[in-house]
């Protein structure tokens, strides 16, 4: 097929910023779609693919397409079946972070149906499940701004795709793990920078914590073996057409070791050639 040869769905909860990552896709050069009935996307594909200037396109689904939104599957297996590349992007969030963002917009969540908020998330939990599990990148924005979310949108879709793309995301245990993460690792058997009076205020960020974490010989270790893992994994993920992954590093709080050793891990691959971003989830919440 001429034309369309790559389709993105972007899809997921309802204020977990859709609406973001579609803006962000189109200053990408990205066709952009926005609530466009599931059933309806092989046809626009196909109408779309007479004009060869348009050779990506994205589109936005949620739930208010209703009953259409079942068709999602059956359109993208039937793009698949003419050789479209097609991927998806699932927005998420957590219940607190969402029903934040409901209340300071004052609006009612499409599914809440005369009841509470959290009944309207619930519904739209079950009715993506399905879509969540087959999603090539998830994206967790409950700790994200409307910057985080376009720079990781954009690390994902650029014009000119790395071979493999990681997002590496620092964070603290105590916070929770990060839902959208693919491999995640735990720096706490290393020593605390917060047991060091000298270094308890600063963070991962500062030269003195960052020194501290990493010539630590167990830390060096743990890098070569991180590197080593995403290497052997990297052309597996490619074999079977994932090309973004998130690596989630976690110490306690986010603040110290885990934010040094995702910094040193992000420039490592790098210098493998995969393209990385570094999000720093927790840091500033101590």
């Amino acid at each position: 097929m001429s034309g369309v040869d790559e389709v993105v769905l972007v899809t997921g909860m309802s204020g977990a910023g859709r609406s973001t990552a579609a803006r962000a896709l189109e200053d990408q050069g990205w066709f952009v779609v926005d609530n466009l009935l599931p059933g309806l996307i092989p046809e626009t594909v196909r109408a779309l693919s007479d004009d060869s200037g348009v050779g990506r396109l994205a589109v936005v689904v949620d739930v208010r397409g209703g009953r259409f939104f079942d068709d999602t599957e059956r359109a993208l297996a039937r793009l698949r079946s003419d050789d479209v590349d097609v991927r998806i992007l699932f927005l998420e969030a957590s219940d607190e972070a969402l029903v934040r963002r409901f209340e300071s917009n004052r609006r009612p969540h499409p599914l809440q149906q005369g009841e509470r908020l959290v009944d309207g998330l619930r519904r739209e939990r079950v009715a993506l499940a399905d879509l969540r599990a087959e999603a090539d990148l998830v994206i967790d924005t409950g700790q994200l701004n409307v910057h985080d979310l376009r720079h990781k949108v954009e690390a994902a879709f650029g014009l000119e795709p790395a071979a493999l793309r990681a997002s590496v995301l620092s964070f603290g245990f105590k916070y929770g793990i990060p839902v959208d993460a693919d491999v995640v690792l735990d720096a706490r058997f290393l020593p605390n920078p917060h047991w060091v009076d000298h270094l308890r205020d600063l963070s991962g960020l500062d030269a003195p914590v960052h020194d501290f974490v990493v010539e630590l010989p167990a830390a060096r270790d743990f890098l070569d073996r991180a590197t080593g893992l995403l290497d052997l994994m990297a052309e597996g993920y490619l074999r079977e057409g994932k090309r973004y992954v998130t690596v989630a590093v976690g110490c306690t709080g986010g603040k110290h070791r885990s934010v040094a050793l995702a910094e040193d891990l992000a420039a490592r691959l790098v210098r493998q050639g995969v393209e990385s971003l570094v999000v720093h989830r927790d840091l500033g919440r101590e």
